[in-house]
C-alpha cells in the first residue's frame, strides 16, 4: 500500500458571488456558492474512503466530524476515560475507549489506535492537530498497516519535524533562514558555547517541538542552564525527545505564516499568509488574514517561498510555513508545521475554501485563488490573565454565544454542563468572524466577543476584548512582544462598578425572588400563604427593605423602596436612583430590560449560587450576594507562607528536602498542567519544614505543596 501512505487533503474551491465594494456597514453578509470538484475521499490509487478515524479530541475532532458528514464518510471516535462524555464522542458515529485520561496512555498511543482502525474497519485516519499528527513513525505504522494516514508522507514529516534538518533544507532550496546551532552535539557544554558564539538573546527550541512546547527565551548566560533543563523536560514530555536546537532571537518580530497545499502530482500553491504574532507563553492568541500591512509584492515573495519550502520535501495536503517577520519585512524561515494549524480557518474564510475535505488533485492555479476581506480568530481558553494566563480546568456551568452565520464560526468541542480537563489544552473554542475589511471585521470580533458569555472558570474573554480594542492593535502595528508591552493596558484593574450597575444587580435579584415566588403560588395553590407575595406592599406607607451586595472585596448597602405603581428607589450611600424593568426568556437564557433614572438597558441576566451575572454589549459584571462567615469556605492561605498548587497538575520535579535554605525565586518544584510546565517558585528566604508531594504525585489546585519553618519574626508577630 505505498501509494496509500498519505492523501492530500483536498482544497475546495468555493465560488464567490459577485459584489461591488460598499461601505463596510452597509456591506451584506457574504454568501458562498459551494461548488465541490469531488464528493469523497480517493487517494491515488484510486481507492474511496468510506470511514475516517479522528485520532483526536476536542474542537479539532468535531471539525472533521463536520466535514466527513457533509462528504458522506463515517466517522470513528477514539476517547480516553476523561472524555468519555465529550462532544466528539457524541457527534461520531462509532466511538472506541482508548485508555486513562494522559495522554501517553491514550491520544498517544500508536497501538490502541491502529487497533480500534482494524476493529471499525476505518480506512483512513486523520490525525488533526497536535498529539500523532507530526510523528513520523505514526504515519509509518499507518502504511505497513495498510491504513491511509491523511497528511503528507511521512518523509515530508520527519525532513520538517526535526527543526535542524529543516533549516538546512531550506537554506539549500533558497528559503531565507535565521542563525543558530542545530548539530548533534547536545551536551550542555556545547550548546552553551553556540549560545555565546550567536550572541544573547537565544531561543531554546525543541527539535521536535511545537505550540511553544520546549521553547525558552534566554537573554543572559547566567538562565541559560535553568532554561535548557526546563526546555528538555518540556520537550521530553510532549513529544518524547528532549533534543534541541539555539537560534538567535529576534527581538519583537513578527510570526508570519503561509498555508500551502500540495497534491501527489507535484502541485503546490499557497493560500496568503496570517499574522500570528500576538501570543502569550509562546502560544498564539488572536490571529488574522492576510497580515496586516503587508504590501502585494512582500505577500507574493512570502507565498513563493512557502511554495518552494513545501516543494522541497514532496509535500502533500495542507500544511504551514512558519516565518519570523522584522520591522522592515525581511522574513526568515521559523518551521514548518506539517498539519493543519489551529488557525486554519481564518484562512478557510478569505478564501472560501475548505481545508479539511480531500482529494485527489488541486482544482485551483495560484491565480485563481484570491484573496475576499479579512477575518479574525479569537482563542478563548481556561486561564487567569490576571495570574500570568494561568491555565484552568472546571465545569462550564453557564455556555452561551454569538450566533454562528456564514461570517461567523464557533469551532468547539465543549458544551455547556461539559469539563475542562486538566490533562489536556485549555481551549474552550475558537471564536472566528469574516468582513469587508480589518476595521469591520474587527468591530465584529469585539460584537462577538461580548456575547461569548462563561460562568464557572476563568477565561481571557474580558482580555480578548481589551486587546482588540487597543489602539495599536486596531491600527495593526503587531508584533510578538506586544502582551509584555502593553501588559498595563490590556491588564486593567478591578474598578468598582458603577452605581447604575448595582441597582440593575439588586433589580435583577428581586425579580428573580419575584419570580420564584410567584412560581410558588401557581404550585401551592394559596394565595393568601404568606409565601405567596413578595411585592412589599404595605397599607398606606412604601416598604423599604435594606439590601447588601459585595462588588469585589467592599460590601455595599443598598436601601430599596418598594413603590406603589411597581418602580423601585434606591438608595446607595447619598444618591438615589429611580429604577423599572422587568424579565424576559430568550432563546433559553433570562434578560433584564431595565430602566435606571431614565436610562433603558438591556443585559443577559444569570444567578448561581450567591452570585449575580450581567452580560450586555458593554461588557459584564459579577456582584456577589454576602454570604454569612459561618457559612464560608475555609481560608487557602498557604502553611507557614508557603506556596500553593496554582492549579490542579502533575509534581515533575522536587528539587528541595525538608533542611533547606532557600532564598526568595528560589525554585523549588516543577508542575505539569495542560501540558505545560510550571516552575514553583519560593515566595520568601527561609528554610523548608516540609515538603508535601513526592514527583510523580498529582496536587490538587490551591493544596499547600511546602512549609517553610516558623521564624523568629513570625514568632514574634503571632505572640
Amino acid at each position: 500500500m505505498a501509494a496509500a501512505s498519505a492523501v492530500s487533503v483536498l482544497l475546495v474551491a468555493a465560488e464567490r458571488n459577485r459584489w461591488h465594494r460598499l461601505p463596510s456597514l452597509l456591506l451584506p453578509p457574504r454568501t458562498w456558492v459551494w461548488r465541490q470538484r469531488t464528493m469523497k475521499y480517493t487517494t491515488t490509487t484510486g481507492r474511496n474512503i468510506t470511514k475516517v478515524l479522528i485520532a483526536n479530541r476536542g474542537e479539532i475532532a468535531c471539525r472533521v466530524m463536520r466535514t466527513a458528514r457533509k462528504l458522506g464518510v463515517q466517522s470513528v471516535a477514539v476517547y480516553s476515560e476523561a472524555d468519555r462524555n465529550s462532544m466528539h464522542v457524541d457527534m461520531a458515529d462509532e466511538a472506541y475507549s482508548i485508555g486513562p485520561a494522559p495522554s501517553q496512555q491514550s491520544y498517544l498511543s500508536m497501538e490502541k489506535i491502529i487497533q480500534v482502525a482494524k476493529t471499525s474497519a476505518a480506512q483512513a485516519i486523520h490525525p488533526g492537530y497536535g498529539f500523532l499528527s507530526e510523528n513520523m513513525e505514526f504515519a509509518e505504522l499507518c502504511k505497513q498497516e495498510g491504513i491511509i494516514f491523511i497528511g503528507p508522507p511521512p518523509s515530508a514529516i520527519r525532513d520538517m519535524g526535526i527543526k535542524s534538518t529543516s533549516k538546512s533544507i531550506m537554506a539549500a532550496a533558497g528559503v531565507p533562514v535565521v542563525e543558530g546551532y542545530h548539530g548533534e552535539d547536545q551536551s550542555d557544554q556545547c550548546l552553551k558555547e553556540h549560545a555565546g558564539r550567536i550572541g544573547y538573546p537565544v531561543m531554546i527550541k525543541a527539535v521536535r517541538g511545537g505550540g511553544g512546547k520546549g521553547m525558552r527565551i534566554v537573554r543572559s548566560e547566567q538562565e541559560f542552564q535553568e532554561q535548557l533543563e526546563s526546555a528538555r523536560r518540556e520537550a521530553k514530555k510532549s513529544f518524547n525527545d528532549d533534543a534541541v536546537l539555539i537560534e538567535k532571537f529576534v527581538d519583537t518580530p513578527r510570526h508570519v505564516e503561509v498555508q500551502v497545499f500540495g497534491d501527489h502530482h507535484g502541485n503546490a500553491v499557497y493560500l496568503f499568509e496570517r499574522d500570528c504574532s500576538v501570543q502569550r507563553r509562546h502560544q498564539k492568541i488572536i490571529e488574522e488574514a492576510p497580515a496586516p500591512g503587508i504590501k502585494p509584492e512582500v505577500r507574493k515573495k512570502l507565498g513563493e517561498a512557502a511554495v518552494r519550502a513545501a516543494k522541497a520535501v514532496n509535500y502533500v495536503g495542507a500544511g504551514t510555513v512558519e516565518f519570523i517577520m522584522d520591522s522592515k519585512h525581511n522574513f526568515y524561515f521559523m518551521e514548518m508545521n506539517t498539519r493543519l494549524q489551529v488557525e486554519h480557518p481564518v484562512t478557510e474564510m478569505i478564501t472560501g475554501t475548505d481545508l479539511i475535505a480531500a482529494g485527489e488533485k488541486i482544482p485551483l492555479s495560484q491565480e485563481e485563488i484570491t484573496l475576499q476581506g479579512h477575518a479574525f480568530e479569537a482563542r478563548i481558553y481556561a486561564e487567569d490573565p490576571s495570574n500570568n494566563f494561568m491555565p484552568g480546568a472546571g465545569p462550564l456551568v453557564h455556555l452561551s454565544t454569538p450566533r454562528a452565520d456564514p461570517s461567523t464560526r464557533i469551532e468547539t468541542g465543549v458544551r455547556q454542563g461539559d469539563e475542562v480537563s486538566v490533562h489536556y489544552d485549555p481551549m474552550i473554542a475558537k471564536l472566528v468572524v469574516w468582513a469587508a475589511d480589518r476595521q469591520a471585521a474587527l468591530t465584529k470580533l469585539r460584537y462577538s466577543l461580548r456575547q461569548y458569555n462563561i460562568i464557572g472558570l476563568h477565561t481571557n474573554i474580558d482580555f480578548l476584548l481589551n486587546l482588540s480594542g487597543h489602539p495599536e492593535f486596531e491600527a495593526g502595528n503587531v508584533h510578538t512582544d506586544f502582551i509584555p508591552q502593553h501588559h498595563k493596558e490590556l491588564l486593567l484593574s478591578r474598578k468598582a462598578a458603577a452605581k447604575e450597575s448595582l441597582c440593575q444587580a439588586a433589580l435583577g435579584l428581586i425579580l428573580k425572588e419575584k419570580a420564584m415566588t410567584d412560581a410558588f403560588t401557581l404550585q401551592a395553590h394559596d394565595q393568601f400563604s404568606p409565601f405567596s407575595s413578595s411585592s412589599g406592599r404595605r397599607l398606606n406607607i412604601s416598604y423599604t427593605r435594606n439590601m447588601t451586595l459585595k462588588d469585589g472585596k467592599n460590601n455595599v448597602a443598598i436601601a430599596v423602596t418598594y413603590n406603589h405603581d411597581g418602580s423601585y428607589s434606591m438608595q446607595i450611600e447619598d444618591k438615589t436612583f429611580q429604577v423599572l424593568g422587568d424579565l424576559y426568556s430568550e432563546e433559553d437564557c433570562t434578560y433584564l430590560k431595565c430602566s435606571v433614572n431614565g436610562v433603558a438597558s438591556k443585559a443577559k441576566l444569570i444567578i448561581l449560587e450567591n452570585t449575580i451575572y450581567l452580560f450586555s454589549k458593554e461588557g459584564s459584571i459579577e456582584i456577589d450576594i454576602p454570604v454569612p462567615k459561618y457559612l464560608s469556605s475555609v481560608s487557602s492561605e498557604g502553611t507557614q507562607g508557603g506556596p500553593l498548587a496554582p492549579m490542579t497538575g502533575t509534581i515533575e520535579k522536587v528539587f528541595v528536602k525538608a533542611g533547606d535554605k532557600v532564598k526568595a525565586g528560589d525554585s523549588l518544584m516543577v508542575m505539569i498542567a495542560m501540558k505545560m510546565e510550571h516552575t514553583i517558585k519560593a515566595p520568601k528566604d527561609g528554610t523548608i519544614k516540609k515538603v508535601f508531594y513526592r514527583e510523580g504525585a498529582q496536587a490538587n489546585r490551591h493544596t499547600p505543596l511546602v512549609e517553610f519553618e516558623e521564624e523568629e519574626s513570625d514568632k514574634r508577630e503571632s505572640e
